[in-house]
């Protein structure tokens, strides 16, 4: 098992120490995780910094390896909340340091923040969606150094409502983009936690990837704590399985490695 996806308290929202999130690991059988830690620069909510000590990560995470390397192996990842004026800053960032694993998400649109809210405030939910999937395909079509593009229907996480258009073909235009650039996506498996009863995304977007030859696909939980390390991780393999994929990723110097499922 391969949880791609998770946070220690270098992320300013988690407090859980990085060696309480491998013991967990461990103790869930899972094999490789890598840390994705916030940069989310310019978040609209000034009562959090989503930055990282990047000098203090780079140490920490080569403290764990040694640790644990006979135990578990760890990748040192980040996730990056996407904006469109952000795109010039992050590549500067990623030319001076080095990951395993580039997560690219977007956690704010039209710059208001999903979590609070306020991106519904004002207008129709369909409208909301609107913005959020045609914003993310320009940050996609404008910034290329990343390797999967994290929980890509995230915003029906903050408000879902039956009958909401999921645009379908603004995402069909973002793998176009992706997919020959050899980015890929990602199941996140958070749904659960926040009561959505499914994976993120949603079964017709995994779909549509495995339709257009998406081959580059991560599993991670999301954890910012350790008891959610290694969640329903195999249902998202299952899943996987299920639409007909025959691998899925892990990343190393950014690299993807391919583990038959």
């Amino acid at each position: 098992m391969f949880d791609n996806h998770m946070h220690s308290n270098f992320s300013a929202d988690c407090e859980a120490p990085m060696e309480d999130m491998i013991e967990a690991g461990i103790k869930n059988d899972v094999k490789e995780l890598s840390f994705t830690e916030h940069i989310d620069y310019d978040y609209p909510d000034s009562s959090i910094v989503f930055d990282v000590d990047l000098q203090r990560y780079d140490q920490k995470i080569k403290e764990m390896q040694d640790v644990y390397k006979n135990k578990i192996n760890i990748r040192k990842g980040i996730e990056l909340g996407l904006q469109p004026h952000l795109t010039e800053r992050y590549n500067q960032l990623l030319n001076e340091e080095s990951f395993d694993f580039i997560i690219a998400s977007m956690h704010t649109t039209d710059k208001k923040d999903l979590h609070s809210g306020n991106l519904f405030e004002g207008q129709s939910l369909n409208e909301a969606y609107e913005k959020y999937y045609t914003e993310l395909y320009e940050c996609l079509r404008d910034f290329d150094q990343f390797s999967i593009l994290g929980h890509l229907d995230l915003v029906s996480r903050y408000k879902y409502e039956p009958g909401v258009y999921h645009f379908l073909d603004v995402i069909e235009e973002m793998f176009k983009i992706i997919i020959p650039r050899g980015q890929g996506i990602e199941i996140n498996t958070s749904g659960y936690k926040y009561n959505m009863n499914r994976l993120l995304p949603s079964r017709n977007i995994l779909q549509l990837y495995y339709d257009m030859g998406g081959e580059i696909i991560t599993v991670g939980s999301d954890a910012h704590k350790p008891e959610r390390v290694g969640d329903r991780i195999d249902e998202g393999y299952h899943l996987l399985k299920d639409i007909g994929f025959k691998y899925v990723s892990t990343f190393q110097n950014r690299e993807p490695q391919f583990h038959k499922l």
